[in-house]
């Protein structure tokens, strides 16, 4: 097991000893995820397990719970503690509390080259003395020292060796009446070590605290952090747009023919090819266009984090996020949103608690992805031409307020156990991330994603498709039938009156806003199909704003306005992408998932009804 404080190296390490034998599991009992790999020590392979990092063995969080049981059950394993050079006296006492379980310890000490520039670097052969367990220096960017710490871990399998020279510090200690007494004997111990093994000089200023004088400041660490989130902000809907379409591209393009043209040469029936081309390679197409999306931005996530910046954007946005449970590692994800939901519910992990986790989780779909824009973009130039820019900044206000009620209310009802606490959080260096572990790291991301996440877009597409095909009136064939003759229309049909209190009683409107589960992106696609208008022409847009308009004046009793802010409220909140529930339900489980799908539902459905019985009577 590799045990450590949070931000000392330990799952750069993880990754570089178990390359590409490695995935991700949920501790027992918990949805707190945990990696597992296989590492070669020696002669034999053993199983490695990277713990939630954590500053004591005394768990005040989920995650530090799974570290604290995984180390009480760990009975017969060998625990590597991660030791960070930078900041020794912290690490020690954590490899303190292990010592006091009896567990059998290597030491694996990172960031040696960083406390070289500080003029603070350890002596490793003392410090081996002194605990008396094989330590060694190891870098996981490098792989540097990975093969000793290999064969360290092998001999301490064939005989465990503990730390020695602690003093009794075990429950039964009567001397010891009080928790904080135990700790100040711990700290004594500490203090003891690295006088030992420390030179006794000053440490020297380094390049990460000139930097941090700037970017920790109020007036330029704001600017910078923006910057940084602007830039996270261009990849997710810039660099990865022509990227997703090139991978959709070659799968509605190549491959869609050659599969149509084997289909042709064997004779298939028609609904067979409509099955496998408008089914099952849609549903693929979907899920490979966001490969590029999610392996750029786990890319940076993980760039950010390894540089060191990921612990100073705590800092500066810490204060803003206080109010709704979270801390400043949250405002990442929150931003990452308002690109697209789907990569920010992955950046979610860089939050150290997994009660964190979750919150963030439930609230990325409540910020505005780009996707649902398209969406606002045709209703405000319809209803509001002249205000269209007004009306379309409004939503994204809206997404604000909305992530902070959720927030709120989250806090007030499941979320009643969160309760807010200081930041307290070890600044590592600034260091250049290394392009093979951060390599490693993304490719593991990127394949639980499309193994998981992925089945489920899959899934979800192709019994979309099965809705669409199969007719229900009018005596169509399976796969030739008009929208509205199908399962889907005739289903979106009965759905429709449950939008009258929103002025939005039209089948029409419902189609696309079920389609609109499968990709918000799609709901101007569905409308232009269920009007047989191609959208895709500047005529056919013109088209399509004077059928809604049309349509809503009717649905809405002569108020368009109110009812199409409604509907745009409703886009908003109502139900996130396919994509967006897939990764959900892969990060949190199916309850939670289900549980804010049905929440979030709700309150966009009464948010809508207010806003149009209110708007309608002014």
């Amino acid at each position: 097991m590799l045990v450590g404080n949070p931000n000392v190296g330990k799952s750069t390490l993880f990754n570089t000893l178990t390359g590409a034998r490695q995935h991700v599991v949920n501790a027992p009992g918990t949805t707190i995820a945990v990696a597992e790999g296989t590492w070669r020590c020696g002669t034999m392979d053993v199983s490695l397990v990277d713990l939630p990092g954590t500053y004591s063995l005394i768990a005040r969080s989920p995650d530090e719970q799974v570290a604290t049981d995984a180390v009480a059950q760990g009975e017969g394993h060998v625990h590597v503690v991660v030791l960070d050079a930078t900041a020794l006296s912290r690490s020690l006492y954590l490899l303190a509390q292990l010592a006091v379980t009896g567990a059998p310890a290597v030491a694996a000490v990172t960031m040696t080259d960083l406390a070289a520039l500080r003029g603070l670097s350890p002596d490793l052969a003392v410090l081996g003395r002194v605990l008396g367990v094989p330590v060694v220096a190891v870098n996981g960017r490098t792989g540097e020292g990975s093969e000793a710490l290999a064969h360290a871990v092998h001999r301490s399998l064939e005989r465990p060796r503990t730390v020695r020279g602690l003093p009794s510090v075990v429950e039964d200690d009567a001397t010891l009446t009080s928790e904080l007494e135990r700790a100040q004997v711990l700290f004594d111990w500490v203090e003891d070590v690295v006088d030992q093994v420390l030179p006794t000089v000053e440490a020297r200023s380094t390049v990460s605290d000139t930097l941090d004088r700037v970017l920790l400041s109020p007036w330029a660490g704001i600017p910078v952090f923006g910057l940084v989130v602007w830039a996270v902000f261009e990849l997710t809907t810039v660099l990865a747009a022509p990227l997703m379409s090139v991978m959709s591209g070659f799968v509605d393009g190549p491959v869609t023919v050659g599969v149509q043209a084997l289909l042709e040469a064997v004779a298939a029936p028609a609904w067979w090819q409509s099955f496998l081309v408008g089914g099952v390679l849609a549903g693929i197409s979907a899920v490979v266009s966001f490969i590029p999306l999610m392996a750029l931005m786990f890319a940076a996530i993980s760039a950010l984090e390894a540089s060191g910046y990921l612990a100073r954007v705590a800092v500066v946005a810490d204060k803003a996020l206080r109010s709704i449970g979270l801390d400043g590692r949250a405002m990442l994800p929150l931003i990452v949103g308002f690109g697209c939901n789907v990569p920010a519910l992955s950046a979610t992990s860089v939050l150290p608690h997994a009660r964190q986790r979750l919150l963030a989780g439930m609230l990325v779909p409540l910020t505005s992805c780009t996707a649902r824009l398209a969406v606002y973009l045709v209703l405000a130039q319809t209803f509001f031409p002249r205000n269209a820019g007004t009306v379309v900044f409004g939503m994204y206000v809206a997404s604000v307020v909305l992530v902070v009620a959720g927030g709120l209310l989250a806090r007030t009802t499941v979320m009643r156990d969160l309760v807010p606490q200081s930041l307290v959080i070890a600044l590592p260096d600034y260091q250049w991330p290394h392009l093979r572990t951060l390599g490693r790291s993304v490719w593991s991301r990127v394949v639980s994603f499309v193994r998981k996440a992925g089945t489920v877009i899959l899934m979800a597409v192709i019994a979309l498709w099965v809705l669409q095909a199969i007719p229900v009136r009018g005596g169509h064939s399976v796969a030739d039938v008009p929208v509205e003759d199908s399962v889907y229309g005739v289903v979106s049909q009965g759905v429709a009156p449950v939008l009258a209190p929103m002025g939005l009683d039209d089948w029409r409107i419902a189609a696309s806003l079920v389609t609109g589960v499968a990709a918000k992106e799609a709901v101007v696609g569905a409308l232009a199909q269920s009007y047989a208008i191609d959208s895709t022409t500047a005529t056919g847009v013109v088209a399509l704003r004077d059928e809604v308009r049309a349509t809503v004046t009717e649905t809405s009793g002569g108020h368009p306005e109110a009812a199409s802010l409604a509907l745009m409220l409703f886009v908003l909140a109502y139900l996130p992408c396919l994509a967006t529930l897939a990764e959900q339900r892969r990060l949190y489980g199916w309850r939670w998932t289900t549980g804010a799908a049905a929440t979030s539902f709700t309150g966009a459905y009464v948010l809508a009804t207010l806003v149009f019985q209110i708007g309608s009577r002014l």
